[in-house]
């Protein structure tokens, strides 16, 4: 029997799967930590866990990766993907039910699709064009359309908003730094991130003082922190490497879908039949956008 090989690319499309079946749990998660803790204290816990576990695996690709890092653009990076983005997304989700959230998050596709074709030069192909028509009018089916009215406020949607621009910088910025060691961009924008968002808490602190923080926050903070930060970032970066901008954005649109599906196994939440059917457009449009792109 031949040995299977598994090609950079079909390593980058499994790397952006399991991120995303991370971060669609992380609305329900967010919704429920925020309620006790928080925002950026509840961002800078998350991201203290996050930096203790990348911190030796930092140290010893450092010792084997001699290349000079590009420190601005890592710092410029941790400072919109971490420090920026986690402060609106965690103020965002005090305000908006996490379906909405998922919702406005649907728009990053386009907020990265577009700037990585003036930017980066990267060609946005006809069927990558219909992916994301398709993934954005499933997006809308499901956090929208088939979603229950109320709790929405136009402040949680607007912070919202301004967390997808951070995170399409994020991404562009990541996808231009594809020749620098994965691990090493992303340990070393983690903690320039994380370093910025701990005297913001410290304002927080003063202000509100310690929270009595439960058992079950803490379970979702360490969870966070260990996955959808440390793991889901570093495999989230790894996918830039060797997938266009436009197609790992286009992947963001699950996070509606499974962020429905844990609702229903752990909320008991059921699908409409508009939520039905716009979980079937973006999984058709992920399936469009994964064909084969020229780069």
């Amino acid at each position: 029997m031949g040995k299977i090989v598994i090609t950079d690319r079909a390593k980058g499309f499994i790397s952006i799967v399991f991120v995303m079946l991370i971060w669609g749990s992380s609305f329900t998660v967010t919704k429920t930590v925020v309620q006790e803790v928080s925002p950026y204290l509840f961002a800078t816990l998350r991201h203290i866990i996050a930096c203790g576990l990348l911190l030796p695996f930092y140290l010893r690709q450092r010792k084997k990766v001699k290349q000079q890092l590009p420190y601005k653009r890592l710092a410029l990076m941790g400072i919109l993907g971490i420090t920026v983005y986690y402060g609106l997304f965690n103020f965002a989700m005090l305000y908006i039910p996490a379906s909405t959230g998922a919702l406005v998050e649907g728009l990053i596709p386009v907020a990265i699709a577009i700037p990585a074709a003036l930017l980066l030069k990267e060609h946005i192909g006809g069927r990558s064009i219909a992916g994301i028509i398709l993934c954005v009018t499933g997006v809308v089916l499901v956090g929208f359309v088939g979603s229950p009215a109320g709790g929405h406020t136009l402040r949680g949607s607007i912070l919202m908003l301004l967390a997808v621009c951070c995170w399409s910088a994020y991404t562009l910025l990541s996808r231009s730094l594809k020749d620098t060691d994965t691990i090493l961009a992303t340990s070393v924008s983690t903690f320039i991130g994380s370093a910025f968002l701990i005297p913001i808490a410290a304002v927080e602190l003063y202000q509100h003082g310690i929270p009595e923080i439960s058992g079950r926050a803490w379970a979702g903070i360490i969870y966070l922190g260990a996955f959808a930060s440390a793991l889901a970032y570093f495999l989230y970066n790894r996918a830039l490497e060797s997938l266009p901008a436009a197609q790992v954005g286009n992947f963001l649109n699950l996070n509606p879908v499974i962020g429905a599906l844990i609702a229903m196994i752990f909320l008991k939440d059921t699908f409409t039949p508009w939520q039905m059917a716009g979980g079937l457009l973006v999984l058709g449009g992920i399936w469009l956008s994964s064909k084969r792109v020229k780069q």
